[in-house]
């Protein structure tokens, strides 16, 4: 049959003609009570749902396509990221995407992606799973009783985990697909049950389209204190973007995606989608809290029989997540909006145990740094990988660029001179040496280091200039043990740190020759020096 709603339109519109049920708009109850009836999740203590995603505990970006199409087809930066897919193709899985739609019950969710109306979308998701449905509805941004009375889409997500493809016929690289059409706005979802891909596909989308309004897309997390002023954190997983964020002291505005307008910076999202291994109630309480909420849905989280999680057990995955509106968070600002930020934070969790805790960067090394988009890969954490290795992601999201890095990067340069924002690179990883050597920078150095940044007290203290990556360091820091600002000193062999930094250094270089004619003799010149050895301060 096919379901309406008035002022929503039909399914037809979109080449679904469903013979089970409809369900528009449903709410958290209905969605927990389906998910659980149909036995693809689990009650826990608390109040949280917990599901499985299968095989994929992790997004695919080899199985990312984007059609190419006229267009969007002069804009996008083809290749290992953007990886191309025929509109035939794309028709193709289509057609067979709406043919598993029109077979039994299908969920509707409409939402917002962008806190701002000026730069805002209407977001449908059309799925055969209830819990995929919640956690769109959890991710994007609810819009009123009014306004989904008059919304119509401006993005389709036609999501599908139960298809697979075939790669012979439909052109890609396995059975698990993630197509996006840039002109159509639509998206395709299929041979994978992994949520993120639905929330990520937007982001993707939104980073080109907010480029073409003269907004910055990025993927970082943002905070704001009583005065109104503003810091984002970039980052990869891992790196801390959740977690340094949701300070306290400070209103949250988001956890992973921005942008930056106009006015200020606006939330893509209405809730956050945070690693939960290993997770503290001590160092992250509200986070934690959020685990035992009703509404939250926890990926490959391990529970018992009594449905009591244990968020230390890694049996599925590394990766295991937590999605949550963002007004779980007790700070949170509701308006998911603020001014333009005062503060810029690069994160990185060095394995390698070189980097400082905290080093201020010029202008034109931001832009190095953030084109570089650094942080490393752990031993265990892949077959294979006995030690650590470097990952350069450009724009700290690769994978969500579209257009060149250097475009982004562009955006962000003009931002910093027209708003005059300090930037700050914080290694939230190693100290005393390398991964299975050093430990693990201590948290509370993190968040008193960040503190001083952000509320100014760094401005006018003493900085020694770092001999191979040029940066500054501050030389004290009140609260902090100042042995952790020297990282050479932490190291029992002090020759070995000047091995290893270099090693680095010659990495960055590596990597960066494949942006140096587009960013520019300046920005390329501010990144690390020769690769010799460093000389001990």
């Amino acid at each position: 049959m096919i379901a309406t709603v008035p002022g929503r339109g039909s399914l037809a519109a979109h080449g679904i003609e469903p013979a089970g049920e409809v369900h528009w708009h449903p709410t958290v109850s209905q969605l927990y009570m389906h998910t659980l009836v149909r036995g693809d999740g689990r009650l826990a203590e608390g109040g949280s749902i917990v599901v499985d995603t299968g095989i994929h505990t992790g997004r695919s970006p080899k199985d990312k396509f984007i059609v190419r199409e006229p267009g969007s087809e002069a804009r996008i930066a083809w290749g290992n990221v953007n990886a191309p897919v025929s509109e035939e193709h794309f028709e193709g899985l289509r057609d067979k995407v709406t043919a598993r739609l029109g077979e039994g019950d299908v969920y509707v969710v409409d939402a917002f992606a962008g806190a701002d109306p000026a730069h805002r979308i209407a977001v449908r998701v059309v799925t055969e799973s209830p819990w995929h449905a919640l956690f769109a509805k959890t991710l994007f941004i609810d819009p009123t009783e009014d306004e989904l009375s008059r919304m119509a889409p401006d993005a389709l997500v036609l999501h599908t985990p139960s298809v697979t493809a075939d790669p012979d016929e439909d052109g890609t690289r396995s059975e698990t697909f993630v197509v996006l059409h840039p002109s159509r706005s639509e998206v395709l979802i299929g041979g994978t049950f992994y949520a993120g891909e639905i929330k990520k596909s937007i982001f993707t989308l939104m980073n080109d389209r907010l480029p073409l309004e003269g907004v910055f897309p990025m993927h970082c997390s943002a905070n704001v204190n009583d005065d109104g002023e503003v810091a984002v954190f970039f980052g990869l997983s891992g790196t801390g973007k959740t977690t340094l964020s949701a300070e306290p002291s400070r209103h949250l505005i988001g956890d992973d995606e921005h942008g930056w307008g106009s006015d200020g910076v606006f939330n893509v999202e209405g809730g956050c989608y945070a690693k939960v291994i290993r997770l503290s109630e001590e160092a992250e309480p509200e986070i934690y809290g959020t685990t035992r909420s009703f509404g939250t849905v926890l990926e490959n989280v391990v529970v018992d029989e009594q449905g009591v999680l244990d968020l230390d057990d890694d049996a599925k995955t590394e990766n295991t997540r937590a999605a949550y509106k963002l007004e779980r968070i007790a700070n949170a600002l509701p308006t998911k909006r603020a001014g333009h930020p005062r503060s810029v934070v690069l994160l990185t969790a060095d394995a390698f145990g070189i980097l400082p805790p905290i080093a201020r960067l010029t202008r034109d090394q931001a832009l190095y740094w953030f084109l570089s988009g650094f942080t490393a890969k752990l031993a265990g954490t892949e077959i294979g990988v006995k030690e650590p290795q470097p990952t350069f992601s450009a724009g700290f999201g690769a994978p969500f660029l579209p257009q060149a890095p250097t475009v982004y990067a562009r955006m962000l340069g003009s931002k910093l001179d027209r708003h005059g924002a300090t930037v700050w690179l914080v290694n939230t990883g190693w100290t005393g040496g390398p991964f299975g050597e050093g430990s693990r920078m201590p948290i509370k150095a993190t968040r008193a280091l960040l503190d001083a940044a952000l509320s100014g007290k760094l401005d006018g203290v003493e900085y020694r200039t770092d001999p191979t990556f040029g940066f500054e360091v501050p030389v004290e820091v009140d609260g902090v043990d100042t042995a952790l600002l020297d990282p050479r000193s932490t190291w029992r062999d002090g020759d070995a740190y000047d091995r290893k930094a270099g090693d680095l250094a010659r990495m960055f270089r590596e990597n960066f020759t494949r942006f140096a004619d587009e960013a520019g003799a300046a920005v390329t010149a501010s990144g690390p020096g020769a690769g010799e050895p460093a000389t001990p301060a």
